[in-house]
């Protein structure tokens, strides 16, 4: 493979999935990983990823919504109109982060009642510009890579909420291994997280779909609504269909 083509898999990669491994990559590409590393430091080098210890993170963890390069921009767009229709006045709804969310954020109604609690500054800084709804950010601390609030004080607020609905991104989800991420600390909030929601949707777009990453959050069949870019139509969603409402 040539280094552009070992370089384009990478970013995709990135855009995917936020993080990746130089171990991982070598075995993907069948590559050593010194080979990974210089590929690494060329793209950070370009200013295309945040080169960090054990691998890479995308740009878009250490910026803020306005300075990002949006992956898939319109797709995420496309998700956040149809989890719009599942939040009416008087709910509570708890969110994860990420760019999905940010452009749902963006749509929610002026007018809407609702109580909104998000794990993500980001987030709350999004709904509290844009909206009249109660906006509680649940504290702790900020994880640099994901710009989200992890920790087991987190984890203890999240113990005493009980929410309608939650709303979260993610970084993997298959029909047999369910929702998976590359983060353990984000795997723990997750969990509480959805310990603590009677209905959860999982926003996507469909890259992600039938891919796995090495700590699992939860089965399929603990998720509710899963919410992508593309139409019912699509084959890729019949074995998602069986298990949870997609929209």
């Amino acid at each position: 493979m040539l280094k552009e083509e070992r370089q384009a898999y990478i970013i995709k990669q990135l855009n995917l999935h936020n993080k990746v491994l130089s171990s991982d990559l070598s075995i993907e590409l069948n590559v050593s990983e010194d080979t990974i590393r210089r590929d690494l430091n060329e793209l950070a080098d370009n200013g295309k990823l945040l080169k960090v210890y054990g691998g890479a993170l995308s740009k878009s963890f250490h910026y803020t919504y306005e300075h990002q390069e949006i992956y898939a921009k319109e797709g995420k767009k496309t998700i956040a109109e149809k989890a719009l229709s599942l939040i009416n006045d008087g709910m509570t709804i708890l969110t994860g982060g990420g760019t999905t969310l940010q452009e749902l954020a963006r749509i929610i109604p002026e007018g809407l009642q609702c109580t909104f609690f998000t794990i993500s500054p980001i987030m709350a800084m999004e709904l509290a510009e844009r909206t009249n709804a109660e906006v509680i950010l649940l504290g702790g601390q900020i994880k640099r890579q994901t710009n989200v609030c992890i920790g087991s004080q987190v984890i203890n607020q999240l113990s005493e909420l009980k929410v309608d609905l939650c709303l979260l991104g993610t970084n993997s989800l298959s029909v047999e291994e369910g929702v998976t991420d590359s983060d353990w600390e984000v795997v723990q909030i997750k969990k509480a997280m959805i310990r603590c929601s009677q209905k959860v949707a999982i926003l996507s777009i469909t890259e992600k779909l039938n891919s796995v990453q090495k700590m699992k959050v939860c089965g399929l069949n603990n998720i509710h609504y899963l919410i992508t870019d593309s139409t019912s139509a699509n084959p890729i969603l019949q074995g998602f269909a069986r298990v949870v409402k997609v929209l």
